[in-house]
């Protein structure tokens, strides 16, 4: 559920951090100004945003560098506060929003701003050959754990898609696997489930030809070796 009134919310901006829906987040909260907003959070709502900072945010980050305006609205729900002032939150991603403006600067050291929440766009997604293409993404899924190494993959996969629907399969998929940022973040600002899908298929058969392709070269190797 939305916090009461809800657009307004404390915004955490992290590199290459991309919050999905339905995924969590466990974060390690040290500089003092988002100490303090995690203090205010927990007295209230409980709600922020993470949002991914853009290219150059190493010029201006002690100010307001500038951040991806799409972005994953979530809930602590669980903190540990640490002696010395850090905490340690997880975070429960609830839905994607759009950031339309920000609070000017006020007595608050951290950025609060007005954002949109944003629903996913399923048209074509009950299609005979959406589901088939989703099957592919899991199966995939699956081969680049096994190929990882990962033990029981088929499990794994099982765990992470059950009783999820379409949208969420796909980004906890992502989320998990898709070690480029921009890449997450694309996924992210997609709306439409059959463009964000061909978007994970297409990194993930890039990523698994990159593993596998690896593991051949290494296997070459030992054999002239």
């Amino acid at each position: 559920m939305a916090p009461p009134g809800a657009l307004r919310f404390p915004v955490f901006p992290l590199p290459d951090v991309v919050f999905f829906p339905e995924t969590v987040l466990p974060l390690h909260v040290f500089e003092p100004r988002y100490r303090q907003m995690v203090a205010d959070c927990l007295q209230g709502e409980r709600w922020m945003v993470v949002a991914m900072l853009r290219p150059g945010w190493e010029n201006d980050y002690e100010g307001r560098p500038p951040i991806h305006r799409v972005a994953g609205a979530g809930e602590i729900v669980h903190a540990e506060a640490l002696g010395d002032g850090r905490f340690n939150i997880l975070l429960d991603g609830r839905f994607r929003v759009r950031i339309e403006e920000e609070d000017p600067p006020g007595d608050r050291p951290y950025r609060v701003a007005r954002a949109r929440r944003l629903a996913d766009v399923e048209a074509g997604a009950g299609a005979p050959a959406f589901a088939d293409r989703l099957r592919g993404l899991r199966a995939a899924h699956g081969k680049l754990l096994t190929a990882l190494g990962q033990g029981h993959a088929d499990l794994v996969t099982r765990l992470t898609v059950a009783g999820a629907g379409p949208g969420t399969v796909i980004d906890r998929i992502v989320s998990a696997v898709v070690p480029d940022a921009a890449a997450r973040q694309r996924a992210l600002e997609t709306l439409e489930l059959d463009a964000r899908l061909d978007l994970a298929v297409q990194a993930l058969a890039e990523l698994l030809s990159m593993v596998v392709g690896a593991q051949d070269d290494g296997e070459e190797d030992a054999e002239d070796g």
